[in-house]
């Protein structure tokens, strides 16, 4: 079946022909590559078919009733009816797309009618703005308006965003304008793109191009059209060489060499290309590039230091709230091809430490950079590549840039709408953890209900109690999950007896018949353990959670008069009001369980992440370094781990709290010799 195009239609199992045109049925199907594409490990599901539930689901009612339902009244000179995405003569360039781009899975996964109601606009002036010739969305420039881009309204890379936000809109609707909107319009770049390439406009589009060619790939599955192949090789030609670049440069050990949210999009480029071109040197490249960015780059939360181009692995360079975004969606398409459990486990790292961390609780303010150690939340301009009037690291609605303050709303609903595959074996997969509820197809046309229980990433157990729409049928189905890299020995129990025990990095496929009320536990037992990082820092970690200390904090609004159209009309600032320059003791890996002691208190809250919710803690020594001291509003040069005869003061307990609860924080400790 390797070569098929897999389509597990509700209420049976279809193969679609390969030049088969679309059907006016709008029942949701799960799309597998069509021959002659490389058969992906995984089939996404389509939206609305995971339900959030617990700390998740509080989460996107947040998001609901924060920044990401009110764009439009909080950010109305974009996200208003002079937007070019509405037919206006505003802002016509990515900021309209990026919202709804987290908006609408947000809005159908909740099946929210007043959500639905302010995506509905944007998609209907996108579907109706075709042009004969196939071209899509706003066509006439404006003259420079500040806060607004209101010019390049013709360059490729705004559509590629409003090509995920149709494809979305599709997966939720089946809307077959959809498929007549991107057909014509992939006919139309077919045509143009020789003669106004990716980067006509603007360098965007040709970094970040994978994500066309992507849409390209999804609408033949569709269609089996042909010419989308050859569009498709048109399209990879003119996107940046992300393989080369991975393989046979040393573009990721430059500072400077690539722009951060490029880097996060672009590293799946490699992946959706070799769905047509099943190459081994197109996944050397994707291991190759997580590789050395964590090498030359990498930091504690799971994301490197670009702030705004590649900028090294210095705790105080900033990360953008875009690149953690950016990558997790990334993450999730790769995935989906591969089925390595290394970026399921990358997924989670992001997810649950640096996307809380830098956005605040009620959703209505973010951070532009956040810093893995960062001890001053202050208008300062630091040792950025891009300084935007000192905000960047100031929590506010547009401190920074306003691409964040667009772009952030796809992370937890994207991440939602990922938590399980379908399989081409017609079975299910959990390869990332959160408590949820998932209803698909198995075995062809049988619906299956499956709630995940779970305290995930706060506890270790998960429990998974499958339902059949039919309880007195029994149906055999593989059902995969995943034991994460860091666990040392996972264990799988069905309806109560122990079925298998795994170490980690496997991915675990259960083959039976299932009937309703079978109940699978997931045990992942978490322990301590470090990582090292720039300058020989270490960071303390426990499963998926990095942890950080917990730092006093004084907060402070200000209202901005100096700049409020590009920077907002309010921000606010954290300073510390307890001590953070600690080291620890040099403690060998198979003696942290008993220096680094692990604390619960109580159960886990609907909304677990800020220092006073969290559920978890661990209790630590550490000593206080009288040398490292605050340099320009940051954490000084770290001292060398391990320097030998360090001066240091009395040993003290700290406490140290999840990395996404933190506001200020030391993520990354030097470690004192003796």
């Amino acid at each position: 079946m390797k070569n098929l195009l897999l389509l597990f239609v509700i209420g049976g199992l279809s193969l679609y022909a390969k030049a088969q045109k679309p059907v006016k049925s709008v029942a949701p199907r799960y799309y597998q590559n069509q021959s002659p594409l490389w058969q992906n490990s995984y089939i996404e599901l389509p939206i609305g078919a995971i339900q959030p539930e617990g700390w998740l689901k509080e989460m996107l009612i947040r998001q609901k009733n924060g920044a990401t339902g009110h764009l439009d009244s909080l950010y109305p000179l974009v996200m208003n009816s002079r937007n070019g995405w509405l037919g206006g003569d505003g802002d016509q360039w990515e900021r309209g797309p990026y919202w709804i781009d987290g908006l609408l899975p947000l809005a159908y996964i909740l099946n929210d009618k007043e959500l639905i109601a302010k995506v509905k606009p944007w998609i209907e002036w996108t579907l109706n703005s075709q042009q004969p010739d196939g071209y899509f969305g706003p066509s006439k420039d404006y003259s420079n308006e500040a806060g607004l881009q209101r010019n390049n309204s013709r360059d490729w890379w705004p559509k590629m965003v409003m090509l995920k936000v149709l494809k979305q809109y599709f997966s939720a609707t089946g809307d077959q304008r959809v498929i007549k909107l991107m057909t014509n319009y992939f006919r139309y770049q077919l045509k143009e793109l020789p003669e106004t390439p990716l980067d006509h406009w603007t360098f965007w589009g040709r970094y970040r191009g994978g994500d066309n060619l992507m849409v390209v790939y999804w609408l033949y599955n569709i269609t089996g059209e042909k010419f989308l192949l050859e569009l498709g090789e048109l399209l990879h030609k003119q996107t940046f060489d992300y393989t080369n670049a991975f393989l046979e440069t040393d573009m990721l050990s430059k500072p400077g060499s690539i722009h951060c949210v490029n880097l996060a999009q672009g590293i799946k480029t490699p992946m959706i290309y070799y769905q047509h071109h099943p190459e081994q040197k197109y996944k050397d490249a994707t291991e190759r590039g997580f590789d050395d960015i964590r090498k030359y780059n990498g930091m504690a939360h799971g994301l490197y230091g670009g702030d705004e181009a590649l900028h090294g692995n210095n705790p105080t360079q900033g990360s953008e709230l875009c690149t953690a975004v950016e990558m997790m969606f990334s993450l999730e398409k790769i995935l989906a091809i591969t089925g390595e459990v290394r970026y399921a486990d990358h997924l989670e790292k992001i997810a649950f430490n640096a996307l809380p961390a830098q956005i605040s609780d009620d959703f209505m303010s973010r951070q532009y950079f956040q810093q893995a150690n960062q001890v001053m939340i202050t208008r300062h301009t630091r040792n950025f590549d891009v300084n935007h009037g000192g905000t960047d690291v100031c929590f506010g609605l547009l401190t920074g840039y306003p691409c964040c303050t667009s772009n952030m709303h796809q992370g937890w609903p994207k991440f939602t709408q990922n938590l399980w595959y379908a399989t081409p074996d017609g079975g299910i997969a959990a390869l990332v953890y959160s408590p949820n509820t998932v209803k698909a197809f198995v075995a062809g046309r049988n619906a299956v209900t499956i709630q995940e229980e779970t305290t995930y990433p706060f506890g270790d157990a998960v429990k998974f109690t499958v339902q059949i729409d039919h309880p007195s049928k029994t149906i055999s189905f593989p059902f995969h999950l995943r034991i994460p890299a860091w666990c040392k020995k996972g264990r799988i129990k069905i309806n109560g007896k122990l079925w298998q025990e795994s170490s980690g990095n496997h991915l675990i496929k259960i083959y039976r018949e299932w009937k309703s009320g079978d109940v699978v536990e997931l045990d992942l037992p978490m322990h301590i353990f470090k990582n090292t990082w720039y300058e020989n820092s270490v960071s303390v970690e426990r499963g998926p959670l990095v942890y950080a200390l917990k730092i006093g904090e004084l907060v402070t609004g200000t209202k901005n008069e100096k700049d409020a159209v590009a920077y907002g009309k309010q921000y606010y600032e954290v300073r510390p009001t307890t001590p953070w320059n600690y080291g620890l003791k040099n403690i060998a890996s198979d003696k942290l369980s008993e220096q680094y002691v692990f604390g619960q208190k109580g159960e886990v809250p609907n909304f677990p992440w800020n220092a006073e919710n969290v559920p978890v803690f661990i209790r630590a020594k550490g000593r206080r370094i009288p040398s490292w001291k605050l340099y320009n509003e940051m954490t000084g040069p770290i001292p060398y781990s391990l320097t030998y005869g360090l001066e240091a003061e009395k040993e003290e307990e700290i406490i140290l709290i999840p990395y996404g609860a933190t506001r200020l924080r030391i993520s990354q400790f030097p470690v004192i010799g003796r």
